[in-house]
């Protein structure tokens, strides 16, 4: 079977194989569409590898039924391409005609390739680094559908025992269905899990009926709706426990008629009751295997994981401490000393040979001097925390701010992307002169250092745009952070998981430091209750808060937290959430930024209130579209300083709410990846102090209004990836303090309005190959100081397979 069929479905990969096929045969022979047949390729070769990746899953992914418009459009898209063949060498009007056919089939093949990295991004599941081993991808990054099966990594050390013993325990049939497969944290068991899953004797015994949850600190009933989910129907509404439980009955029952494999990875402690759901179906070639740091020795002996040998931590240690092909001076001794202080723990040894990667024999010894003083930890967890802690002791000089960085990754929950713009929020309210750009540098830093991910998902440099960055901490380097902030005598941070209604137990104990933290994270699960615990936190500027439930109300202490600048809500959950006692936010004088995912505005925009300090405000995957139309509220009584508003693939969006325009002291607009959007209203010209205006993404949007003209101090207009604009506006000219525009990917604007000549200020042009056509004469010669950048279209898909 093709593997693209595999995919998406049947009907979706065939088509893309066939139009693929037409595209590649037509382009080296209908030489007058040449230029638009390799455009077309070009988003083909970008969508395959998306399409492979998903494969390689070995999933079927849940085919949306937005999704069944682009088969059609792909079967269209192959009788078209065949009919150019017959257009004739003189007919210009049938020419043009099939060159834009041509065009909006590419822009119909872009807006899939954009919606399949969205769900590939927001599917978090299977997402994250899991260095975790004895096979060591060295933090690969793994974004997948809920409950398929991660790819394979790339680097593989000392793995066949343990494989060879779990393929013996695990396929041949018996009255046994739980095997538990345990280690401490960073030896390798999920990675151990997911090579399993791949090898072909466990592929022909379970064929398409292997299932891999991460199950961490999730609900049940969310395990239970994911697993719906990947097998590509409608995930059930659970709302308790006991119903779950029911409907993973009805799972096991349908599935396990042929053989079925379960792998739970990462159950935490106190999940007996968990298990025994799973455990409670007798069929032979029924299957679970569990990763954890415990053992739940009720459910038999358990399967260590033991740590690497001798020869494998050398291995392993030499990759990560040695550039390929180069040569040492590093003498054996030292480097046997270093691996043997690191006890053979895969991560541990990992980040500390990137740390000396190409570092002075002096360095070399200083570190295993250091070493050598955490050899009397016992615990093997504790032991790990002290060896990844030495990786932190070069930024205790001249890089505190790093170091600060690095353990604010903690304040964010486990297993989950951390958007790099929430990131920016917190730090530019946070450490003094934390510019954008040197946050970003930060986050280098801790790449470099292995501390931290950072993942770009577009290889693009677009003035500060940073949404399509994100950044990933694997389990124990968050550990880490966390212990990094609970040393802090002062108590700076304060990272409370909430589970239930249960505050975790340090917190009695601790109490007394609430009054100190300026960063504090609350998360909580999926039981949590509206009730709330009263929390004194007068001095927090910056609050993060996690959630998993349909509806989440603001907690009422956050009514006196006066000096707060900074708040983010996230919903992890499977659908968008109604926030409430969003009113709660009027009483704070120091508000300035606030940003939003996964929330229904119009919960929140029926609220009156004045947020005085407010000066941006990001919203990310929210329902927008009707947020303002039936609302009384004053936006610009509301909002009255206002000067950035961030509006991300927001998809319910058609038209822009006019009310958003009285917001007349914006300075940055950016409204991107809404791939409905089609219209914005003439009023936008009431933004008289824009400066900057990103649309990028904005597939539909087929006009800029003419009352642009009126935005004079706007200096950066962002279009690019709009497909459906034909024409800028004439008015355009009057734009008097444009610099820079970006306009490439606009595959079907025609031409250039004459009043382009009086953009006497315009400086920067960044285009395609296409787009450059539009700039020659009579604008070439006239405007003498643009320069004009042709940026070929490149979406970075390395993320998929992503290896620092």
């Amino acid at each position: 079977m093709d593997p693209v069929t595999l995919v998406v479905g049947s009907a979706l990969g065939a088509a893309f194989e066939i139009l693929f096929s037409a595209v590649l045969k037509a382009k080296s022979t209908a030489k007058m569409f040449q230029t638009h047949l390799g455009n077309l390729n070009a988003t083909l070769d970008s969508l395959k590898p998306v399409i492979i990746q998903l494969e390689s899953a070995n999933r079927l992914v849940p085919l949306e039924k937005s999704l069944e418009n682009f088969t059609t459009k792909m079967e269209e898209g192959k009788k078209l391409v065949e009919e150019c063949f017959d257009v004739g060498m003189w007919n210009c009007i049938k020419q043009r005609e099939y060159k834009d056919k041509i065009l909006a089939l590419d822009g119909s093949l872009q807006r899939l390739l954009s919606i399949l990295t969205v769900q590939l991004v927001s599917h978090q599941a299977m997402l994250l680094n899991r260095i975790d081993g004895n096979v060591v991808a060295q933090n690969q990054n793994q974004f997948g559908v809920r409950c398929a099966v991660p790819p394979l990594p790339l680097v593989t050390v000392g793995l066949k025992e343990p494989l060879d013993d779990l393929k013996m325990k695990l396929l041949k049939d018996g009255p046994v269905s739980i095997f538990v497969l345990t280690a401490p944290g960073g030896c390798g068991k999920t990675t151990l899990a997911t090579v399993f899953c791949h090898e072909p004797e466990v592929k022909d015994k379970f064929e398409e009926n292997i299932f891999f949850a991460t199950v961490s600190k999730k609900p049940s009933y969310v395990i239970v709706q994911e697993l719906w989910e990947h097998t590509g129907m409608q995930a059930p509404a659970l709302p308790n426990e006991e119903i779950a439980f029911k409907w993973l009955q009805k799972f096991v029952t349908e599935r396990g008629q042929n053989p079925l494999l379960l792998v739970l990875d990462d159950v935490q402690s106190g999940s007996e009751s968990l298990l025994d759901k799973f455990n409670e179906f007798q069929m032979p070639s029924y299957k679970v295997l569990v990763t954890s740091r415990c053992q739940f020795p009720k459910f038999g002996r358990p399967n260590s994981l033991e740590t690497l040998k001798d020869e494998d931590a050398m291995d392993l240690f030499r990759r990560s401490a040695f550039l390929p092909n180069t040569s040492s001076n590093i003498p054996d001794d030292i480097q046997n000393q270093i691996v043997k202080l690191c006890k053979r723990f895969p991560l541990a040894i990992t980040a500390i040979g990137n740390s000396l990667c190409n570092q002075p024999i002096e360095i070399w010894r200083k570190r295993l001097l250091e070493l050598s003083k955490g050899s009397s930890i016992l615990e093997a967890d504790r032991k790990l925390l002290v060896y990844l802690k030495s990786c932190l002791d070069d930024l205790d000089k001249g890089m505190t701010t790093v170091k600060d960085c690095f353990i604010d990754l903690g304040v964010f929950p486990q297993d989950q992307i951390i958007p790099v713009t929430a990131l920016l929020d917190m730090w530019a309210e946070s450490y003094e002169g934390a510019e954008d750009f040197m946050s970003i540098a930060n986050l280098y830093e801790l790449t470099t250092r292995n501390l931290a991910s950072l993942v770009v998902t577009r290889n693009e440099d677009a003035d500060g745009y940073y949404s399509e960055h994100f950044a990933i901490q694997h389990g124990m380097l968050r550990s880490l952070s966390i212990h990094e902030s609970r040393q802090d005598p002062i108590g700076q941070r304060l990272i409370i998981d909430i589970h239930g209604d249960e505050l975790p137990t340090w917190w009695k104990e601790n109490k007394h430091k609430t009054k100190k933290a300026r960063l504090v994270s609350i998360s909580t699960d999926g039981l949590h209750s509206p009730k709330w615990h009263n929390m004194h936190l007068p001095k927090a500027e910056v609050l993060v808060l996690n959630f998993q439930t349909e509806n989440y109300g603001l907690p009422k202490f956050v009514k006196k937290m006066s000096k707060l600048k900074v708040l983010i809500v996230t919903n992890y959950g499977v659908f968008q959430a109604d926030l409430s006692n969003f009113k709660l936010l009027g009483s704070l004088p120091n508000l300035k930024r606030i940003r939003l995912e996964r929330i229904s505005i119009p919960s929140i925009s029926k609220n009156s209130m004045q947020l005085k300090s407010l000066q941006k405000i990001s919203l990310f995957m929210c329902s927008i579209g009707q947020a303002f139309s039936n609302s009384s509220i004053q936006i610009l009584e509301a909002f009255p300083n206002l000067v950035e508003m961030n509006i991300d693939y927001c998809n319910d969006l058609v038209e822009l709410p006019a009310k958003l325009c009285d917001l007349i002291r914006l300075k940055k607009l950016s409204i991107t990846n809404c791939h409905k959007l089609s219209a914005l209203p003439e009023e936008i010209g009431k933004l008289v102090n824009l400066e900057v205006l990103r649309l990028r993404s904005s597939t539909e949007l087929e006009r800029l209004p003419g009352s642009i003209k009126n935005l004079k101090k706007l200096s950066f207009l962002d279009i690019y990836n709009c497909l459906s604009i034909k024409n800028l506006p004439e008015e355009i000219g009057e734009m008097s303090d444009l610099r820079k525009i970006n306009m490439g990917q606009c595959s079907r604007l025609q031409e250039l309005p004459q009043s382009v000549l009086n953009l006497k200020e315009l400086r920067e042009v960044i285009c395609d190959e296409e787009t450059e056509n539009l700039w020659g004469e009579p604008f070439k010669s006239s405007l003498i100081n643009i320069n004009i950048t042709v940026a070929k279209e490149q979406h970075n898909l390395n993320w998929l397979y992503y290896k620092p």
